[in-house]
């Protein structure tokens, strides 16, 4: 390979560490940045069992993400400080309490870091690795380590953690919904949007399946997302909204009717019907308010109906095709023995 090439190649590399870097302390804030914020005014009243406002209602923001980030401004790496003999030694029980938090907060940053960059490079993940180049010495910590990254992944990329090989112990990250449209989105960075359309097919089921546009952008602004300005996970939002998801169909935004000045509103769009349901994005919404589905009473009736629903017709083209395949081995048959 050309030197040239190769220089590129490494230029690159760099680069999506760095993006993987900043993402995964970014990711850490900002999931913990949502929690406790009052959602009773665009979902409605507060649904019963839902954390008060001012409570945390998802996994709490790694108090080093904020020393982490200092780290890395500073060019000096996190893991080395956190992994050092001298980082969980401490004068008083107390102290060493508070100092194993933070560690472990610690982690659960670095965690985050390690899995954006599977993701992006599509790489395996192991548990193999994940204790030798992230928990180290914490071993009997591993298990809440990964839940408290998985938790971070799921909120802010709607990205569910798997394992998928019990015997290796390897993991994957697997779209939450299931939906087909990260590749047409994510080009070079290779990030997942599921996060944003969760959060925004969950609004315009709350709001009667229709919802104006200012209440999407008032709960994405809970979430430290912007209209006019570039997010770190999302790049431009309102055009991910307003233009990519509306092109791939999962999103319909239109004009509200009569209106001067114009307005605008969200709703479900034909894909979004087809490869989301109701009942997946309200499950995704009590998560991220750390209750269940249904503490929302109306709307898991809804969800309900809407399952059912599904049910029936996947059993009507089930039938369908059945039907369809007798009439055709039928004809078969009758064209056999009319040749014999």
């Amino acid at each position: 390979m050309p030197r040239g090439q190769k220089s590129k190649l490494r230029a690159r590399e760099k680069r999506r560490q760095a993006r993987a870097e900043t993402q995964g302390l970014e990711v850490a804030k900002s999931t913990g940045a949502a929690a406790g914020k009052p959602s009773s005014s665009v979902f409605g009243d507060r649904p019963e069992n839902l954390p008060a406002a001012g409570t945390p209602s998802t996994p709490e923001a790694p108090e080093g993400a904020t020393s982490g980030a200092t780290a890395a401004g500073s060019g000096t790496n996190p893991s080395k400080n956190i992994n050092s003999p001298k980082a969980g030694s401490a004068s008083s029980p107390k102290g060493t309490e508070s100092s194993l938090s933070e560690i472990l907060n610690n982690k659960v940053v670095l965690l985050v870091q390690f899995l954006l960059q599977k993701y992006q490079k599509k790489e395996p993940i192991r548990k193999a690795d994940m204790l030798k180049f992230v928990i180290k010495q914490y071993k009997n910590h591993f298990n809440e380590i990964l839940k408290r990254a998985s938790d971070h992944m799921e909120l802010a990329f709607g990205v569910d953690l798997k394992e998928v090989d019990p015997t290796r112990h390897c993991y994957a990250l697997v779209n939450k919904l299931d939906l087909t449209y990260d590749s047409a989105l994510n080009e070079d960075e290779h990030m997942p949007k599921t996060g944003i359309l969760m959060i925004v097919l969950g609004v315009i089921f709350m709001r009667g399946n229709c919802a104006p546009e200012e209440a999407i952008w008032e709960v994405l602004n809970m979430m430290g997302v912007y209209a006019d300005r570039k997010h770190f996970i999302y790049g431009d939002p309102k055009k991910v909204l307003t233009e990519d998801l509306v092109q791939l169909k999962y999103l319909e935004y239109r004009q509200v009717a009569n209106s001067e000045p114009p307005r605008y509103e969200f709703l479900w769009g034909p894909r979004a019907h087809a490869e989301a349901s109701k009942m997946k994005v309200l499950k995704f919404l009590a998560k991220v308010h750390d209750t269940v589905p249904t503490a929302f009473p109306s709307w898991y009736e809804e969800a309900l109906r809407d399952e059912e629903e599904r049910a029936r017709a996947r059993a009507a083209a089930r039938a369908h095709t059945a039907a369809l395949a007798s009439v055709r081995s039928r004809a078969i048959a009758s064209t056999s023995s009319q040749a014999n």
